[in-house]
């Protein structure tokens, strides 16, 4: 059946680009309305954000949705991760301002959030997108694709020149909950060249080395080092799962990407409903929710972080 939050619960903190305070609250929302934003700070007739591939702009560093008012919402992706992997198909996220706050760089808060108010089932069916044949998008170095599977498995790999990342390779299951305990609470990355560079353009204000790890070279500038030896790959995949959740209904394929970001997740959403021979809508039943992202969270599950 379809979920939503059994009750509101707040995130404050600070944009991760912007560097301006951000509060956005996730409330409960009936049965088949899927994601929306919900600007505070707009005309109540233009506030509304559909949380969907099509109400993509494409950016470089984040995940940005706008509705055909020009009304915006950024750096979605980490709350949108935690929604899918907590399994809550239905919400609405009320937001004052145009960025979500990027908290501690992970989805681990808004996991903690979500899963202390509760998971509420609704008497409503839950479909998912299955995928029946390959699809792929490639660009230069970078490709992701999707092919049929049984549940939704992420696999990810990336390659940079710092020591400190270097060559990782990852693939997750993602059924059993096991977002909330192998990702949620894996960090957004940056080489410290690029931070610098990104400041002198007025971007990443709100960046700190406590919400992101920061490398440079061989070292890990942030405080306490990394969370996983991995970390950086397990980012790329919950960013990867953010991102598949603008589909609109749970995924069951294989989710494949080699040094891919935001904008190419999104085109391979734009190439599977280009295509309607390679996808079929069907409605879970009991054995098919098993195998879906948040079927089996418990709380005790969520790793604690520094």
């Amino acid at each position: 059946m379809q979920t939503t939050v059994q009750s509101s619960v707040a995130f404050k903190g600070v944009g991760l680009h912007s560097g301006q305070p951000a509060c956005a609250t996730i409330l409960p929302a009936p049965a088949g309305q899927g994601i929306v934003f919900r600007r505070t700070d707009a005309d109540p007739a233009q506030a509304d954000i559909p949380a969907l591939w099509s109400h993509v702009n494409q950016s470089p560093l984040c995940t940005l949705l706008e509705n055909e008012h020009g009304m915006s919402v950024s750096t979605v992706e980490h709350i949108m991760a935690a929604l899918v992997g907590c399994g809550i198909h239905n919400a609405v996220i009320e937001i004052d301002g145009p960025e979500v706050p990027i908290l501690d760089g992970s989805s681990a808060m808004f996991v903690r959030g979500i899963l202390s108010r509760g998971v509420r089932r609704m008497a409503a069916p839950l479909q998912a997108l299955r995928i029946l044949r390959p699809v792929e998008v490639i660009r230069g170095a970078a490709s992701a694709r999707l092919t049929p599977h049984d549940t939704l498995l992420v696999e990810f790999a990336i390659e940079f020149e710092d020591a400190a990342i270097g060559t990782q390779k990852k693939t997750l299951n993602m059924s059993n909950g096991s977002f909330v305990r192998e990702l949620s609470t894996s960090r957004t990355f940056c080489r410290k060249a690029d931070v610098d560079a990104m400041r002198a353009n007025g971007l990443a204000l709100g960046g700190t080395l406590e919400n992101a790890v920061v490398v440079d070279g061989e070292k890990v500038l942030s405080p306490g080092g990394l969370r996983h030896a991995d970390e950086a790959v397990r980012h790329k995949m919950l960013d990867a799962v953010g991102d598949l959740g603008l589909a609109g209904l749970p995924i069951l394929g294989h989710y494949h990407g080699v040094r891919a970001g935001h904008a190419l997740t999104n085109d391979l959403l734009h190439a599977v409903f280009s295509q309607p021979d390679c996808y079929e809508i069907v409605e879970c039943d009991a054995a098919t929710t098993a195998r879906l992202p948040g079927a089996d969270v418990h709380w005790d599950e969520i790793p604690e972080v520094a």
